[in-house]
């Protein structure tokens, strides 16, 4: 859970309080998300806060990994594939959200590389990844880790396939076809729905947490994501040109001076 310590103002956080938007996502995934994956026994994975395994557990699945850039999510998925169960406690643990607009963007830039990272590694043996944790259980790894990332990567292609329809008129045009009129009304209740839930369960989210003024912070959530796809495909560059790069997250009211650190 976040707590958001100052309003940041001018630029990109005028238009988008990155601590709201940070404290509604993490109402969303601690309250709604994570909570759904452990009740239908679904691979968890870690955040990097409050963690508790016994120490001989970490041992035996090979503890953290010094290459990964977010080795929390990483060996979350290990556990499971090690028959091990991740449940979601009814606690609070406070994080600071980034208050600028570079910090977040480098953040989640990190996340998403490590992100990526975690997901090829464990589909570099895809058979038995569903030996190990089971058809349900492979499938939720990949419509979490693999869809984060893909979506990430898609959502600006869609809008430029929807510009380029609209420039050409064909947007509203009669479709050719029935199959053509069916693929077009997928699309748009497809595109509604991810909307509408994604919004739906972080506004839920905020007003169980007692904050219901945030909730209307997640009616942006469509133009953040906008911004987690350019984040998506610097880290993608980055997982090609310099894969174990740690970019540090600065914390804090003062700025402080960044830190590049390498995985050993």
């Amino acid at each position: 859970m976040t707590v958001a310590t100052r309003r940041a103002a001018g630029g990109v956080c005028a238009i988008i309080p990155f601590t709201r938007q940070f404290t509604v996502e993490y109402s969303a995934l601690f309250d709604g998300i994570l909570p759904a994956l452990a009740r239908l026994r679904l691979p968890v994975p870690l955040g990097g806060t409050s963690n508790h395994f016994p120490r001989e557990v970490l041992l035996a699945a090979g503890g953290w990994d010094p290459f990964n850039v977010t080795e929390d999510a990483d060996l979350g998925f290990r556990l499971a594939r090690q028959g091990w169960r991740t449940t979601v406690l009814a606690s609070t643990t406070w994080e600071e959200a980034p208050i600028r607009f570079g910090q977040w963007f480098r953040q989640r830039s990190r996340w998403l590389k490590g992100w990526m990272q975690t997901y090829l590694v464990h589909t570099r043996q895809p058979w038995r990844l569903s030996a190990e944790l089971g058809v349900r259980g492979a499938l939720g790894f990949h419509a979490l880790m693999g869809g984060l990332v893909l979506s990430a990567l898609v959502h600006p292609l869609f809008y430029l396939l929807l510009a380029w329809h609209a420039l050409s008129g064909q947007l509203f045009a009669p479709a050719d076809s029935v199959a053509g009129a069916a693929l077009w009304a997928i699309a748009w209740i497809n595109l509604a729905a991810g909307y509408l839930m994604s919004i739906c369960v972080g506004a839920l989210s905020a007003v169980r947490r007692g904050q219901p003024r945030l909730a209307l912070s997640a009616l942006l959530m469509p133009l953040c994501w906008l911004l987690v796809s350019a984040a998506a495909y610097r880290a993608l560059w980055q997982l090609a040109r310099d894969p174990y790069f740690w970019e540090k997250t600065e914390h804090g009211a003062r700025p402080a001076s960044r830190r590049r650190s390498r995985a050993p």
